[in-house]
């Protein structure tokens, strides 16, 4: 399963049905397997075949 090229160690992102949860962190990316630190829920493990991460842009 390919992932955006974008989505990469370091990147900013926000889970579209999670707004609460604030900007993450990505932290690794394996597959389809992206593990984020968000603000306010922590480190979540999101499997991007089911949820597709929004880019923060700086």
């Amino acid at each position: 399963m390919t992932h955006d090229p974008d989505l990469t160690p370091g990147a900013h992102v926000r889970h579209p049905d999670r707004p609460e949860w604030g900007i993450g962190q990505v932290q690794s990316v394996i597959g389809d397997r992206v593990t984020v630190n968000f603000e306010h829920a922590g480190k979540v493990l999101i499997r991007t075949q089911i949820v597709t991460l929004e880019l923060v842009k700086d």
